[in-house]
């Protein structure tokens, strides 16, 4: 993974009934200042590549929050830059309730900063492996609050890129929030920068043709089908083995499958984007009026009507039990970046 997970989650938001359920041109506005001087660790929530998610407390607030940290020289080898300034720049401009909120940046001469709220549901991913697979009525709930977070990216002209189950956190509640943008993208056209995880990746990023959003909703076909199944359908001991079966397009359901979100998956997972379910004329409304969503009223899943499935154990604000525990070790003694190559991040 290029980018660690941020915990994160997005506070009470205005909701109307624009794509995906909430009005197009309305971004997330927080105009607060932090300090990095008030905010007190708690404990890490995540670890990535070259970042770390700390849960943090306010001094003043006592609010909790989660504090993306990540190592300027580290983001240079790796030469992820871009994908830290995307990841700013797309955060700065989505508001959503199924989307994490960044609330403030910063940076010194070691780290980049990202503060957001904290979600203390923890992964999705953590809750399939426990219960093996989920049942057809809550892969059911989980796809319909994912297409509305992706119907609002993609008419932001955002292309998300890494959908997976360890990227879909749960709130106190039991409703997703996406979180890791470290892939998302703002597309006028095409991108040609081959990035995601091997097991979703969408044949055309294979090939390096050139991608747009329609990889989405091939991930989405991806991610129904390993909620349901408790695997995903292409997978192998190596990523070239995964990237073959994932050309040949060779589909093998398990018995139990619904006959109406196998027909779903296999119109997701089409190798030709422009007959792909969600990236034709009509969009995400063909996927909202696929059969196996014919109960889902799609005005009440942004304003979080439909009842989650999962309720995580949360027993107050800063609770971290839904997390992995991680060692805390000396992780910030790191050198200072010389002057030259933080001018990258000075708008951070």
């Amino acid at each position: 993974m290029a980018s660690s997970k941020a915990k994160a989650e997005s506070g009470p938001q205005k909701e109307g009934k624009g794509a995906g359920g909430v009005p197009a041109g309305e971004a997330a506005a927080n105009s607060r200042n932090y300090r990095l001087d008030e905010l007190d660790t708690v404990a890490t929530v995540g670890t990535g590549t070259f970042g770390r998610v700390f849960l943090v407390r306010e001094q003043k607030s006592r609010a909790f929050y989660a504090l993306k940290q990540m190592k300027i020289a580290d983001v240079i080898r790796l030469k992820q830059e871009q994908h830290v300034h995307n990841e700013k720049e797309v955060l700065s401009e989505v508001n959503h309730p199924f989307l994490i909120r960044l609330l403030w940046t910063h940076h010194d001469e070691r780290f980049l900063y990202m503060l957001m709220d904290f979600v203390a549901g923890g992964e999705l991913f953590s809750y399939l492996r426990s219960r093996g697979r989920f049942s057809n009525a809550a892969g059911l709930f989980y796809t319909s609050e994912i297409v509305c977070a992706i119907e609002y990216l993609h008419s932001k002209l955002i292309v998300y890129r890494d959908l997976k189950p360890e990227n879909i956190l749960l709130d106190a509640e039991g409703h997703i929030r996406l979180t890791d943008f470290g892939f998302a993208k703002k597309l006028s056209d095409k991108t040609w920068t081959l990035c995601g995880t091997p097991e979703y990746l969408a044949p055309e990023v294979i090939q390096s043709k050139g991608h747009g959003r329609a990889v989405d909703w091939w991930a989405l076909g991806i991610l129904v089908f390993e909620m349901l199944a408790g695997y995903p359908p292409f997978f192998d001991d190596n990523p070239f083995g995964i990237y073959q079966k994932i050309l040949s397009g060779k589909l093998d359901f398990p018995r139990h499958l619904d006959f109406y979100v196998k027909d779903l998956i296999k119109k997701l997972l089409v190798i030709d984007r422009a007959r792909r379910l969600g990236n034709m004329k009509n969009g995400a409304d063909d996927v909202k009026k696929h059969r196996w969503f014919k109960m889902v009223d799609w005005e009440a899943v942004p304003l979080k009507k439909l009842k989650p499935p999962i309720t995580p154990k949360v027993s107050h604000e800063g609770d971290t039990s839904n997390f992995d525990v991680y060692p805390e070790d000396d992780w910030k003694k790191d050198p200072a970046v010389p002057p030259k190559e933080l001018e990258i991040f000075k708008n951070f």
